[in-house]
């Protein structure tokens, strides 16, 4: 072989090997990258949520496992910093403990507590029975010691039925008379009563509160720290619309939000209402409190808790 013929291939040699070199990094740094990109992705999903929005028991339970703690474990692993547990006084007293523990190890705060059982269902708080209205009150001081327990603050509160036989604005007086009744009971241990207004053309028919104006009227009226309005987003949302503007004229008696879309009741982006705006709202007017998961998760199993997931992800305020 000719030395110029020598010299020519030992350069294409070397050329080809710097490419194949060049090419073997750039392989090795783009799966680096696609690494980091995917550990970036996990660790942006389990983030903490800027809003605490709280689920209840039985919305990831494929997920978690099969325990209430492990639920609670699995929630607090995915960024949840609160929870909340309608039916806490119905459950056992050792059970009520492990929860209060372990969501104190866990940092997370404890939303709403129901107050009284299946008071939706009866004439109560707009009547004028004296037993029904005593027994408000004695339920009322039964919880005291249940959410001192679980560390619970607020209270759901359901004002009952309408009494046909009554007047509505007597019936609006005495409701607020017995809530008044209520606020000395609970106000001494700092616990807040939220009254919930019910949406009456899908589930509730026939409750006495299901607007917001009368929520706000109600509460002026009693005029007591320890008496409150839950907005339930989802019940509003069907009662009235016009969620930001009724937010705003309601605020300075909003102590708690419930969230839910419709139609359906199931996680945000299932229905018609825009939650990334709303909540954007409410954090941007400087909202700290929890925000309940009251609703059902659209798709079965751990697909479904992992959808619930996602949807919270979309809507967390930035």
């Amino acid at each position: 072989m000719k030395r110029r013929d020598l010299i020519r291939n030992a350069a294409i040699t070397f050329a080809g090997a710097s490419v194949s070199a060049s090419v073997a990094r750039a392989a090795v740094n783009d799966d680096a990258a696609n690494d980091d990109a995917a550990n970036d992705d996990s660790a942006g999903a389990d983030r903490q949520f800027a809003m605490h929005f709280a689920p209840h028991f039985g919305m990831f339970t494929k997920s978690a496992g099969g325990t209430l703690l492990d639920e609670l474990r699995f929630a607090a692993d995915h960024g949840f910093r609160a929870w909340e547990d309608n039916p806490m006084k119905d459950r056992p007293l050792g059970e009520q403990q492990q929860i209060a523990s372990e969501m104190e190890r866990l940092e997370m705060r404890m939303g709403v507590i129901s107050a009284l059982k299946g008071v939706w269902k009866a004439v109560n708080f707009a009547g004028n029975d004296l037993a029904a209205r005593q027994a408000i009150v004695d339920a009322m001081r039964g919880i005291v010691e249940v959410a001192k327990r679980v560390n619970a603050t607020y209270l759901t509160v359901v004002l009952g039925l309408q009494d046909p036989k009554l007047p509505r604005d007597y019936q609006t007086v005495n409701c607020i008379e017995l809530l008044k009744r209520c606020c000395d009971v609970v106000e001494p241990h700092d616990l807040v009563m939220v009254l919930e207004p019910l949406n009456t053309k899908t589930n509730h028919p026939g409750v006495f509160l299901s607007e917001s104006p009368l929520a706000y009227q109600i509460c002026r009226a009693v005029g007591r720290p320890s008496c409150k309005i839950l907005f339930d987003i989802y019940h509003q949302q069907i009662t009235e619309g016009n969620l930001i503007p009724n937010i705003d004229a309601c605020w300075d008696e909003i102590a708690y939000f419930q969230c839910g879309d419709n139609p359906g009741r199931k996680e945000p982006g299932t229905g018609e209402i825009h939650y990334r705006n709303v909540f954007n709202h409410i954090a941007k007017k400087g909202y700290d409190g929890i925000v309940g998961m009251e609703h059902g998760n659209s798709m079965r199993g751990a697909e479904g808790e992992r959808a619930v997931i996602e949807a919270y992800r979309k809507v967390d305020p930035v």
